[in-house]
């Protein structure tokens, strides 16, 4: 068995249902039912704009936050839709994700991608 306890869901999908009933209620409840030791959601492309914009989304990341749930969001996507501030808003980090995701990757971390 691995012992790897970290997962990533690179989440790439901007469909709000998706979102509610995948990324954040596997998200959430992996982190709540300790199936995960640390679960980051990362927001990528046209999730940026979805997080800035969606009602649900939002209060969906500020309930992940609380229950510890990692936010980060690509800095380039941010950028390209004008979003770094709104997104920042939201208590989500903004970094550049290129190099990150390319080193969880290589090291086969465990990730998931919608």
């Amino acid at each position: 068995m691995s012992d790897k306890t970290n997962l990533y869901i690179l989440w790439t999908n901007a469909d709000a249902e998706v979102a509610e009933k995948m990324v954040f209620m596997y998200g959430i409840n992996s982190l709540l039912k300790g199936w995960w030791e640390d679960v980051t959601i990362i927001l990528w492309g046209p999730t940026v704009k979805l997080a800035t914009e969606n009602d649900t989304v939002k209060k969906l990341i500020s309930t992940a936050l609380d229950a510890g749930v990692n936010m980060s969001a690509c800095r380039s996507c941010a950028e390209m839709y004008g979003l770094v501030g709104d997104i920042e808003a939201q208590n989500v980090e903004v970094i550049y994700w290129g190099v990150p995701l390319t080193d969880l990757l290589k090291n086969n971390e465990k990730m998931l991608t919608v």
